[in-house]
């Protein structure tokens, strides 16, 4: 049943549209705005005063004028179909479907902003996912219902990563339901054919649902984006009990969506021209990870950015740091060496990774190897630094072994195949042939039984 329709339109503005204030509208209401030949766009509902309704349009506003276009408020926020039919499909920003397929079989709608989960309710993030990255899954392990971004420069393999991390991820000692949901917003079409060829060759497609805001789409679209993944995320982990990886690429197009559109609101902006509530909006996206007491599916979130300048402090990744529990750092000087995936070893950091291994979970010498290789890897970088001034020939005996240690840590331990899907016990395994390399008495931070037990005899 169609809705009144109202006139009004006080000014078009890029995407933003100003309208008469009429009765009884809601902030994240949609819009359904019509133009002089009758073709539809939606918006949503951004500001309201007491004389104008400020909506932004999901598209181009090219052709609307301020006599003949009508709008129509929906009484309904943004809503996702839902059911078990979303995995397998591709859609847009927006939750339509671009693969071919009509729309899903399903009644069941959900609200894309969420509702807030109640901390009470959260269960604390245990449980080892094996993404079979051994700079991962050794030194920064991600555990179920984590928020554990990428940080990456552009140029970076980044996409790669996140593709093998999707392929290869699998929860240790059960063989409950592991789907995924992909969102890509502002990526290029070349990254989006990637991510579906490579789903499909590997077969795992059936088990992932694509969101897709290519670059030549509207910013607004962006914005929409991932609160659609998460959404399906929700559904599929709260309501289905299913385990639900969400990958989000690139928060960093997300962003400068979100300083454009705050630009043309007229908003004041914050650092960098980004808008004082950039921190708030993204926590609302990253706290939809978890886990939730009643339900057994959980959400593990690996959001992935590009570093403008490869600059750490950019306020991205610096707000994001602050609202997820760690960051993996891919580095530059590692790619340039041919290093794949070029995980730094020092500033990349999983701060529950304490709570996911051990026995039972991983292998019971899993925290101690982890802990050396970090310190071990830490003495590398300050002894390469010696080197650079007095030359390696001046160096002492054990200053060389922790250089050689270090050039075996990258290129046998960080570097590895793009389909090389490697068990925690080989990760572990390769830690223990590379610390060999050092003499016992520097292996300060792994237990004596341990290192009888574990460590390979040299020749």
């Amino acid at each position: 049943m169609k809705g009144i329709e109202y006139r009004g339109v006080t000014s078009v503005d890029g995407p933003i549209v100003v309208l008469k204030r009429t009765e009884n509208v809601f902030y994240n209401e949609t819009v359904c705005v019509r133009d002089r030949l009758g073709e539809k766009r939606t918006g949503k509902v951004v500001d309201i005063s007491e004389e104008a309704v400020v909506v932004q349009i999901f598209g181009s506003t090219t052709g609307l004028d301020l006599d003949e276009a009508t709008f129509e408020f929906l009484d309904e926020p943004l809503e996702l179909r839902v059911g078990e039919g979303l995995l397998g499909r591709v859609f847009n920003g927006l939750g339509k479907p671009i693969d071919g397929y009509p729309e899903i079989i399903s009644s069941e709608k959900r609200n894309v902003n969420g509702n807030p989960m109640n901390p009470y309710a959260r269960i604390y993030p245990r449980d080892f996912i094996q993404t079979g990255i051994s700079s991962i899954d050794g030194m920064n392990s991600l555990v179920r219902g984590q928020k554990l971004p990428i940080f990456s420069g552009n140029g970076l393999p980044h996409n790669k990563l996140a593709a093998q991390i999707i392929r290869q991820a699998k929860l240790r000692n059960s063989d409950e339901k592991f789907v995924m949901v992909f969102a890509g917003m502002g990526i290029k079409y070349d990254v989006a054919k990637f991510f579906v060829d490579t789903f499909e060759e590997s077969g795992v497609l059936a088990n992932v649902v694509m969101f897709q805001s290519l670059a030549d789409a509207p910013s607004i679209e962006r914005i929409i984006t991932p609160r659609c993944a998460l959404t399906a995320a929700e559904y599929l982990a709260f309501e289905k009990g299913m385990h639900v990886l969400v990958v989000l690429t690139d928060m960093t197009n997300y962003c400068e969506a979100l300083r454009e559109i705050s630009t043309t609101r007229g908003e004041v902006p914050g650092r960098k021209g980004y808008p004082g509530y950039l921190y708030s909006d993204l926590a609302e996206l990253y706290e939809r990870a978890g886990r939730v007491k009643g339900s057994e599916g959980s959400i593990t979130q690996i959001p992935i950015l590009t570093m403008p300048n490869d600059d750490i402090s950019h306020p991205i990744p610096d707000l994001t740091g602050y609202i997820t529990e760690g960051q993996i750092v891919l580095g530059r000087e590692l790619f340039q060496e041919g290093i794949y995936p070029p995980v730094s070893g020092l500033p990349s950091l999983s701060r529950l990774m304490k709570d996911g291994i051990g026995p039972d979970m991983t292998r019971e010498d899993h925290a101690n190897v982890s802990s050396q290789l970090f310190a071990s890897y830490s003495k590398v970088k300050s002894i390469r630094n010696l080197a650079a001034i007095i030359g390696e020939e001046e160096l002492s005996e054990l200053d060389r072994a922790y250089l050689h240690f270090g050039k075996r840590l990258e290129e046998e331990f960080f570097a590895q195949g793009e389909y090389e899907d490697r068990t925690i016990e080989q990760t572990l395994d390769i830690g223990w042939k590379i610390l060999a390399e050092l003499p016992k008495e520097e292996l300060t931070r792994i237990r004596p039984e341990f290192i009888e037990k574990y460590l390979p005899e040299t020749e």
